[in-house]
């Protein structure tokens, strides 16, 4: 997979990128992440990318030449060096479609990503109306950019590709992937302080440790995320336990 990010501050991404995950993805050469500077792209000796909004108004807008541009040459090379050149284009932005984990998996079958991290008040609408395939948030509250956004999309996506994880079946049980959150996890030693772990879990009977999981799951989910219910994949005795 490659990805691609257009942002005003690439600076911004040397932690993320470079431990980890993420970084055993990028040695590993299972992922490709290139950072553009969209200033570099801009028309003047400032490197001016934003302007004020026509019809007034708070703040600045993100100019569509830069951006466009930054775009085109991505899509460029991508069309040169890979025999694959479809590009999907996602803007980060608080108006975007709910990040959730469907998404990421869907995500991590594109060959090719390309991010393009809002900045000020906004970006100008032909950027959106003829450039982007798809708008994501990641939260209902208001950041600086979408830089943060980025980091986690591309997190959230790289370790999803195969041979990213040590273990492939860790992705099965994690929150999220089944519809539920995760089951309650314990290690040694088997007594803390008093506080013991459950004796199903030292009993080796994997058959009964995966009910108790399971049963776990859905009251955790029922406790602190009971919306995620009604997408779940419950049976029918597993959903009457969600209504008591």
């Amino acid at each position: 997979m490659r990805i691609d990010i257009l942002t005003l501050f690439p600076e911004m991404f040397t932690g993320p990128l470079s431990v980890s995950i993420i970084k055993r993805a990028l040695d590993q050469a299972l992922v490709t992440i290139n950072l553009h500077n969209v200033r570099d792209y801009a028309h003047d000796a400032r490197r001016t990318v934003d302007d004020s909004p026509y019809g007034g108004g708070a703040g600045m807008i993100l100019k569509p030449e830069p951006v466009f541009e930054a775009a085109e040459a991505v899509k460029t090379d991508i069309a040169v060096g890979e025999a694959t050149s479809k590009t999907n284009v996602i803007l980060l932005t608080p108006q975007g479609r709910p990040f959730r984990q469907e998404i990421a998996q869907e995500l991590s079958t594109c060959p090719n990503l390309l991010l393009i991290s809002g900045r000020y008040e906004g970006i100008d609408e032909r950027v959106i109306q003829h450039l982007v395939d798809d708008e994501i948030s990641i939260g209902d509250y208001v950041l600086s950019g979408g830089e943060l956004a980025a980091m986690v999309i591309v997190d959230a996506v790289v370790r999803l590709l195969p041979g990213v994880l040590g273990s492939e079946a860790s992705l099965d049980e994690e929150s999220h992937t089944r519809g539920l959150l995760e089951y309650p996890q314990y290690t040694r030693p088997a007594e803390y302080r008093g506080w013991t772990v459950p004796e199903v879990l030292l009993s080796g009977n994997h058959g009964e440790i995966a009910q108790w999981r399971r049963l776990q799951a859905i009251r955790r989910t029922r406790t602190r995320r009971p919306e995620l219910l009604a997408l779940a994949n419950l049976s029918p005795a597993e959903r009457e336990i969600t209504n008591h």
